[in-house]
């Protein structure tokens, strides 16, 4: 007996070791041209944790006890990814020589990412540009980046603050609204080449990340190719003309590698009139290899970008001076001058420590950026308003006269506005230099200016606790002081400026001299501190075909206000500390992924998320006051997905669907309105708000030949308010009626009745096809066709509160303000549905060891005129105004477009050794 059960037993475990038998893939890597070896080229088991890399003899081998159809996947940095089929069997499997293509599409990701995201993003627009500057290959993400984006759409209808970049694995978001701030390296697009990208609600392990993924920017020497590099381009998007070069020295003696790049770009003016673009950046860095394992690095980004803005008009605006038009620009001294600049100049500075060991990787850094963000603008006090566009100055005010359409007057001043449709310097410095003003400034510029000072420490630990599990931790503290002004640019030939509230005539600081002169601080001073921890872990697992996650973050943030001004209007609480404004929150997100075969494979992820409000909607007034919104809470997101990949030898793509639901989320606006509750410059505070966002995703790229590679993408979304906000606004003291506000110079309004719309979060349908044509000799082209719908304006939510039904002059409700007459003319329109066509190519040279490439590309082919977004101006905030003005058809506070660029080019010249 005791014989039988031995040998059953020793049969176990010869059956036990032969299905544990494991399997060596071997092979070597080479580039294609010139047959040189490639090293840390990345093999890879798709749908598995299992991988390894090149050495310094381009050979590998990759282990495993997997069984089956499975496809290798041979990466590595500016090369063609190439994929293998192969079948796990009993024998292990030489592969031989194994040759890599170049890339020759890499000039489209290094011109076209930043390219794009400069050319969108501004304060006015939150524009997703998470997925512009990231280099994944997904075909979904990059129609998203380079051909969806001039668009203004945003993955899944995100805002960029809900996806983290990150650079050596600090985190770059700004405390002040959570979005990164691009300019902070634009231009240096040959060092952000090495980034490492999750998609949505993926583990991530160097954070635990937003909704909308991650990207980390490795800026380490090591991790780039080395060589020189030298490009220059022409456009008549952004900017017409940029130079660019890098070095990088590669690893000297196995001790030291160093890097360095500059780039300069120009133009006086864009596409749109008067933008002009002057920007420089230089990048330096320096790594040192202190053994095998560890390594030390220090890095340096100065760059400054100093851009003319430009405003979203309305269409009666737009149908007479076309989508080019800008009214902040105008002529002086025979030069094109815009009232409104953005000069961004905060240097960064990182030091990194990076120990890399088979069951350990620790990162740590510090990093510390300072430097001014200035915007400006023109004031006027006591003087008519400068702005061509303003609304007494088109046809449209004549046509909706309260006694009546006066046709002859809009005639003559559609007439005036054609003839002189620009910003006008010289009337501007008549009145400032009349004898009437005595010196005193009716118009000055000024910039509002932001100098910020953060420190930011970050530590993250990667731990491979065996070959089924590994383990990821980070503790990251920030810490902001952000000093915020006003000060005079330009007395436009007067001699000072009287610092005076004109509503009020009150004092805007009542502890210094009133006359400010230029160069001087007036208006308003103040600081803002910011604290932020947070410790986030991750627990992954991987067993067979199936890999779990899951991830939780613990987050306090602290804010405080400091008045510096004594302002007449609050003398009692403008000058000072604010209370502190605390948070707590937790989040927790997990997901799985279950393979089907080699190649085909499903995921699914959920997030229950709580997040700070960011610093711009904690204060209601903070240049002039330390009110603080009234019951401030923590966003509430609720987010799952679920995905679908397959990865044939031809075939390629995934589809997915998502669900996120945002709740209690808050806002801070400011404008003008006339209303039921009267008319003054005012602070709306929307809390409350509840947003829905949900739709499907699809990406297809099929392999037709060697040559030809079709794809399709698609998205097809709905993005809605999903409640009744509460709305309160908050008058200047100037315009309040005691009898209609409450001491503190607010009225509670009510909830607001949204609840259906859509947001305006870009085109919520998508569609786009694409076909590339590589050639043998290195040269190619693609073109693809884009269809965009579904678009819609911001709406005004003070319009939709019981305040709009009210009469101002009797306090009664107007007596033809029905729910149907509100609701047809409060009905959202979406914008018009488009097509664009967009066709890219390039063609690249080796000689002697050195590339050549020329990269070329042409947006909206057919030169399609299309809105991008826009919003609702709030002034007409009651019935009786808003009907009126909608009389004629073409109303004076009309709805506020921005416009998408007609036909534009990027053409680039690169030379690499």
């Amino acid at each position: 007996m005791i014989k039988h059960t031995l040998c059953f037993l020793l049969f176990l475990k010869i059956c036990f070791l032969n299905a544990q038998r494991t399997i060596t893939i071997s092979g070597e890597v080479k580039n294609k041209i010139g047959k040189e070896v490639i090293i840390d080229a990345t093999i890879r088991l798709e749908r598995s944790s299992i991988e390894t890399a090149t050495n310094n003899l381009g050979e590998f081998q990759l282990i495993t006890a997997y069984k089956g159809e499975f496809i290798l996947q041979i990466s590595s940095a500016d090369f063609n990814t190439k994929r293998i089929p192969i079948f796990l069997g009993e024998n292990n499997i030489d592969l031989g020589s194994i040759f890599l293509d170049r890339d020759m599409t890499i000039e489209k990701s290094i011109n076209l990412i930043n390219i794009t995201d400069e050319e969108l993003l501004d304060e006015e627009v939150n524009s997703n540009a998470l997925a512009l500057l990231q280099s994944t290959r997904d075909i979904f993400l990059n129609r998203a980046a380079f051909d969806f984006g001039q668009a203004f759409f945003r993955v899944r209808g995100y805002d960029s603050q809900y996806g983290e970049v990150h650079l050596n694995g600090l985190p770059m978001n700004k405390m002040l609204n959570g979005r990164p701030q691009w300019n902070n390296w634009g231009g240096l697009n040959d060092v952000i080449r090495n980034q490492q990208y999750t998609n949505g609600l993926e583990a991530s392990d160097f954070t635990f990340g937003g909704i909308l993924g991650n990207t980390n920017i490795d800026l380490r020497p090591s991790g780039l190719r080395p060589g020189t590099r030298l490009s220059s381009s022409m456009s008549n998007r952004t900017y017409n003309g940029r130079v660019m070069a890098t070095y990088n020295s590669g690893v000297k003696d196995e001790k030291v590698a160093y890097i360095i790049s500059a780039s300069r770009r120009w133009a006086k003016q864009g596409y749109i009139d008067g933008t002009l673009y002057d920007s420089y950046s230089a990048y330096g860095s320096i790594e040192y290899l202190l053994n095998e394992n560890n390594t030390i690095s220090a890095t340096a980004i100065v760059a400054s970008n100093r851009r003319g803005r430009s405003s979203a008009i309305t269409e009666e605006v737009q149908e007479i001076q076309g989508n080019r038009y800008n009214p902040y620009a105008g002529i002086q001294n025979g030069k094109i001058r815009n009232s409104r600049e953005r000069h961004i100049n905060e240097p960064l500075f990182l030091i990194n420590y990076l120990r890399e060991s088979e069951n350990l990787q620790l990162n740590v850094g510090v990093g510390y950026q300072t430097g001014v963000y200035k915007r400006s603008r023109l004031g006027y006090y006591n003087a008519p308003n400068p702005d061509p566009t303003y609304y007494r100055y088109l046809p449209s005010f004549y046509l909706n006269s309260p006694i009546g359409a006066n046709y002859e007057s809009a005639i003559q001043a559609e007439e005036g506005f054609l003839k002189w449709p620009q910003f006008d310097w010289n009337t501007i410095y008549e009145a400032n230099t009349s004898i009437s003003q005595n010196g005193e400034a009716a118009y000055v510029l000024y910039d509002d200016i932001t100098k910020d000072n953060q420190l930011t420490a970050r530590a993250t630990a990667n731990i491979n606790f065996n070959k089924h599990s590994d383990f990821d931790v980070g503790l990251t503290h920030r810490q902001l002081y952000s000093n915020n002004y006003a000060r005079i640019d330009d007395l436009l030939g007067a001699d000072y400026h009287k610092d005076i509230d004109v509503f009020s005539e009150t004092l805007n600081d009542v502890s210094n001299e009133v006359n400010k002169l230029e160069g001087q601080i007036f208006n308003y001073q103040y600081n803002l501190n910011g604290n932020n921890t947070d410790l986030f872990a991750q627990l992954n697992t991987y067993y067979n075909k199936i890999k779990l996650f899951v991830a939780g973050k613990y987050e306090m943030v602290s804010y405080q206000r400091e008045g510096l001004f004594q302002n007449e209007r609050y003398i009692d609480n403008s000058i000072g500390k604010s209370e502190k404004v605390k948070f707590s929150n937790w989040s927790v997100k997990s997901g799985a992924a279950y393979t089907l075969t080699g190649r085909h494979w499903v995921s699914a992820h959920a997030a229950i998320m709580n997040k700070a409000p960011v610093l711009q909607n904690v204060f209601i007034n903070p240049r002039e006051n330390n009110a603080i919104v009234p019951n401030m809470q923590n966003e509430t997101i609720t987010s799952v997905d679920a995905n679908y990949f397959f990865r044939m030898p031809k075939l390629t793509g995934r589809f997915t669907g998502f669900y996120t639901r945002f709740q209690n989320t808050t806002d801070v606006n400011f404008f003008f309105v006339d209303s039921g509750v009267g008319s003054d410059f005012v602070q709306e505070v929307i809390t409350d708000l509840d947003k829905l966002q949900m739709g499907t995703e699809l990406g297809l790229e099929y392999q037709l030949s060697s040559a030809v590679k079709l794809s399709l993408v698609a998205s097809v979304a709905k993005h809605e308010y999903a409640s009744n906000p509460f709305v309160t606004i908050n008058f200047d003291t100037a315009g309040a009626t005691e009898d209609l506000i409450d001491i503190s110079g607010s009225k509670f309004l009510g909830p607001s009745a949204v609840k259906g719309y859509k947001l305006a979060q870009g085109p919520q349908k998508a569609i786009a096809a694409g076909v590339e044509y590589r050639d043998p000799k290195y040269w190619w082209i693609s073109a693809s066709a884009n269809y965009l719908a579904n678009n819609y304006a911001n709406i005004s939510t003070i319009t939709r509160t019981q305040s709009f039904f009210i009469d101002p002059e009797t306090q009664l409700r107007f007596p033809d303000a029905t729910d149907e007459n509100v609701r047809k003319l409060l009905r959202q329109k979406p914008l018009d549905n488009f097509y664009l066509l967009n066709m890219v190519g390039g063609k690249s040279w080796l000689k002697n060891g050195k590339y050549i490439s020329v990269f070329a590309s042409i947006n909206n082919l057919f030169d399609t005129t299309f809105r991008t977004g826009g919003y609702e101006q709030s002034r007409n905030g009651n019935y009786g105004q808003l009907k009126q003005d909608n009389l004629s058809g073409n109303p004076s506070f009309a709805p506020k477009y921005w416009y998408g660029f007609g036909r534009t080019y990027f053409l680039n010249f690169a030379f690499s050794f």
